[in-house]
């Protein structure tokens, strides 16, 4: 169904994926991407769950915005094993601003359709989702 305020529609891919995610924990994170074409957002990329936050960071194209889910491990100060959602609204600089615009005018909607979000971040430079910014948000 798509959106009155911005139009985009949600693959079931997306929330089929994020489902896995979340409940098998079968994958480390998910990139996704708006197609224009067809006014949807669709799953562009998924990572194993072996995958490392460096192999997330880089799955992230430089100049392009996109959604992003990733499945934070850490372990607490009181020695506790520990899992966060975190999503990700990566909207660099040099984007073009149509596609910020649209990425931003969508996040709501479509955040809404991934339940299960613990944390959101929103980033226009890798340093603003560094690993460390990562684990302070997480605890």
């Amino acid at each position: 169904m798509a959106n009155s305020s911005s139009g985009m529609a949600v693959s079931d891919e997306c929330k089929l994926k994020f489902r896995e995610l979340k409940a098998k924990r079968n994958h480390r994170f998910i990139v996704f991407k708006i197609d224009e074409t067809h006014q949807q957002v669709e799953v562009e990329k998924v990572g194993g769950p072996d995958e490392s936050y460096d192999n997330f960071s880089n799955s992230l194209p430089a100049n392009e915005c996109r959604y992003a889910v990733y499945d934070f491990d850490f372990t607490t100060d009181e020695n506790c094993q520990k899992s966060k959602i975190f999503f990700i609204a990566w909207a660099p600089d040099i984007a073009r601003v149509r596609s910020k615009m649209l990425y931003a005018s969508s996040k709501d909607r479509f955040k809404r359709e991934l339940e299960g979000i613990q944390v959101e971040l929103q980033a226009t430079d890798p340093s603003e989702m560094s690993l460390d910014i990562v684990k302070a948000r997480a605890l």
